[in-house]
């Protein structure tokens, strides 16, 4: 498993934990530009359980920690949307 440093090599997620009142847009806002820049090779799951392992435990209320366990949730499935096709 990889360090925060390797993870985290520019601080975003780290520095969203000492934003006083970030809200959950400006989280998710983050965690993408995070999900971006997030080096070749590290697998993103492993980098989000490393992630939480560091910050989540000491703030489990910040949205940060919520956008990050719903990074590790799996993905939903996606819905069939419209009835059946009409052909011709």
């Amino acid at each position: 498993m990889q360090d925060e440093r390797e993870v985290d090599p520019v601080g975003l997620i780290r520095e969203a934990y000492r934003i006083e009142g970030i809200g959950e847009a400006e989280c998710r806002s983050i965690f993408l530009d995070w999900a971006l820049r997030l080096p070749a090779g590290i697998e993103e799951r492993e980098a989000i359980a490393v992630l939480l392992a560091r910050h989540g435990q000491a703030a489990p209320d910040h949205p940060m920690t919520a956008i990050l366990r719903a990074g590790l949730a799996p993905p939903a499935r996606p819905r069939r949307r419209g009835g059946r096709r009409r052909s011709g």
